[in-house]
């Protein structure tokens, strides 16, 4: 696996894929990156480290900031915007009343969502965690099979050795 970074808004994005063409597909882009230089594989350590903690899962972090890659990245910090001249208005006569103020729209449908998307992200990492768990577990029982199979392999070899042995001894040919 590689580490790939770009910047798409106003966030770095990086993730782990096995190739180029994986990383513009975790990505969700089409056009090739690479080649126009707006992508590049990552030598940041901290990059590394969390992309490949994550395979295909493209994380973010604001763009200039130190924060960690994440898949929920803090809002980037934006300076305040330099102070300007207030300008001379015209006045001009109102020509009818003002509209009443409308109520502010309802976000709690927006807040479900978003809260339903973190919940699932949650188990996403969860769900690394456990198939990252029953990987090294699977290895685990893999190399002690295959040390069982290498001791009794040898004591096969030992024996079958010890009886041709014997059976030249007795005067027999192999």
């Amino acid at each position: 696996m590689k580490v790939y970074q770009a910047q798409f808004g106003f966030h770095d994005c990086v993730v782990a894929a096995p190739n180029q063409t994986a990383a513009l597909a975790a990505w969700g882009i089409r056009q090739n990156l690479f080649a126009e230089g707006r992508a590049k594989v990552s030598e940041d350590p901290a990059a590394v480290e969390a992309a490949l903690a994550h395979p295909e899962i493209p994380l973010r972090r604001a763009i200039g900031s130190k924060d960690p890659f994440s898949l929920e990245p803090n809002l980037p910090d934006v300076p305040d915007p330099p102070q300007r001249a207030k300008p001379r208005l015209k006045v001009v006569p109102k020509a009818k009343a003002p509209e009443p103020a409308r109520p502010p729209p309802d976000r709690s449908e927006v807040d479900a969502a978003e809260t339903q998307l973190t919940a699932i992200n949650a188990r996403r990492i969860e769900e690394e965690a456990e198939f990252q768990r029953r990987r090294e577990a699977l290895e685990a029982e893999e190399t002690a099979s295959r040390r069982r199979w290498a001791a009794d392999r040898k004591t096969a070899e030992t024996q079958l050795d010890k009886a041709r042995r014997a059976y030249r001894a007795q005067g027999g040919e192999i």
